[in-house]
């Protein structure tokens, strides 16, 4: 008996999987981003861009403090993308991400009470004309990125410090607010390993 012969001259037509779609409360990464929404990254823009300036116009190009007060401000901008980005697989990333934002807008802040102490300048008292002036242009999302930077350009040291330490108290203020938020989310929700136990387990009900 001789070997059998396989006819190759037939097509085989794969069969296609059917796509499963799974709904979104299966979904075990939730749409996240979205950071450009956010009024305190909206706020760390404007002060970025302020510290840019003060330190351009009023202190020494080979002095420390300025590299220090830009990468402070950046790390305040900067951290609030990276943890919003970061949400959708790790609410603990989010929410250290957040955090250091946090501390690093502390820490401009006190950069900003050094020079006016050291300077001999006055602070704003919060309840004073010129603060509640800069709180109530803090408030108005469209004219604060340009009517802040221009103040910036066209007042005295003492004063452009001033206005940079009202924004960030608002801007410390709405992360606060933001890291209360993530910390009940994360308490409540979990983080990845929970929402993926918990799409398994839906998926096997149904």
């Amino acid at each position: 008996m001789g070997p059998t012969k396989i006819d190759y001259s037939g097509t085989f037509t794969p069969t296609r999987c059917p796509k499963i779609i799974y709904p979104m409360a299966t979904r075990i990464i939730p749409k996240h981003g979205g950071y450009k929404k956010l009024l305190s990254y909206q706020k760390t823009v404007v002060i970025y861009d302020i510290t840019k300036v003060f330190t351009s116009r009023f202190l020494n190009r080979g002095d420390r403090t300025v590299d220090q007060m830009i990468q402070a401000a950046r790390s305040g901008k900067q951290n609030i993308i990276e943890g919003s980005q970061a949400s959708g697989t790790s609410r603990k990333t989010e929410l250290k991400l957040t955090n250091v934002a946090r501390a690093s807008l502390e820490e401009l802040l006190e950069d900003y009470r050094d020079y006016i102490r050291c300077h001999q300048a006055i602070q704003w008292h919060i309840n004073s004309p010129e603060a509640s002036y800069i709180r109530k242009l803090g408030r108005d999302r469209k004219r604060l990125p340009s009517a802040a930077l221009e103040l910036a350009r066209t007042r005295k040291s003492a004063v452009v410090a001033n206005i940079a330490i009202c924004l960030i108290h608002q801007a410390n203020f709405l992360l606060n607010q933001q890291i209360r938020r993530l910390e009940q989310d994360f308490l409540s929700d979990g983080g990845l390993t929970e929402r993926r136990y918990r799409a398994r387990s839906r998926i096997r009900r149904e």
